[in-house]
């Protein structure tokens, strides 16, 4: 593990070592990966029995994403040479959301937005302590499943607005250059750490997941975790 990330774990004061479970989320909302990722995370959880707590940290898939996004078709372009050459791994995507309960609707996505905003509201629901995974989860699903743009202020407003957080408080820490400094300072830590793609899982500071586990095989290790020594990378291979 790198020493840049485990100094940004350690800074994290919620941090309790012993038999607590502590995860580090590192996830877009644009990426299905992480969705699928932290819906099997989100089962695992349940098969904790002592004290744990999730916390998020940012990454952009596409950190020279245009600040008012870009179309699909584009994106897809750009980033895969053609729409059709990328229509096998959404089916895959459509099997596998099934399996995790996700509706994926592509044909919903009109265009592909900047998260960086999404993020800094992310950022904001820390600082006030709430449920973080709870509004990932409703960014997630409003982009892959309802197709709504949540680079848009007004978008991010409403589904913040729904765990409790103030629309005038929502606007700001957008507008606010140093909440945006403060997210992205912890993207570069953590790709400085050598993470190079989501989802990632660190638990309880030393062990990482990479990719879209499945549960059981992230309540192993929970256990290694919390009860072995867990020291290492543990790798799974993903398409982002």
């Amino acid at each position: 593990m790198s020493p840049i990330f485990a100094d940004i774990v350690t800074d994290n004061d919620r941090v309790a070592p012993g038999a607590v479970l502590h995860v580090e989320v590192i996830a877009d909302f644009v990426c299905p990966f992480s969705y699928l990722g932290k819906r099997s995370l989100d089962i695992a959880m349940q098969a904790v029995q002592g004290p744990s707590d999730v916390n998020w940290y940012p990454y952009q898939l596409n950190p020279q994403m245009p600040e008012s996004g870009i179309s699909l078709e584009d994106y897809l372009t750009q980033r895969f040479g053609s729409p059709a050459g990328i229509q096998p791994v959404l089916d895959r995507l459509l099997a596998e959301g099934r399996k995790a309960g996700i509706e994926f609707r592509f044909d919903r996505v009109k265009r592909v937005p900047n998260t960086l905003a999404a993020h800094q509201v992310m950022y904001r629901a820390e600082t006030e302590g709430k449920n973080q995974s709870a509004l990932a989860e409703e960014f997630m699903s409003a982009f892959f499943v309802h197709g709504e743009n949540i680079g848009e202020t007004d978008v991010l407003v409403e589904l913040a607005g729904r765990h409790g957080l103030d629309a005038a408080d929502v606007v700001q820490v957008i507008e606010d250059d140093a909440a945006r400094q403060i997210v992205l300072s912890r993207e570069i830590q953590v790709r400085a750490s050598g993470i190079a793609g989501v989802p990632g899982f660190l638990l309880n500071r030393h062990l990482l997941l990479i990719g879209a586990q499945s549960t059981d095989y992230m309540v192993n290790a929970f256990d290694r975790a919390m009860f072995g020594d867990g020291d290492g990378e543990i790798v799974s291979p993903a398409l982002h």
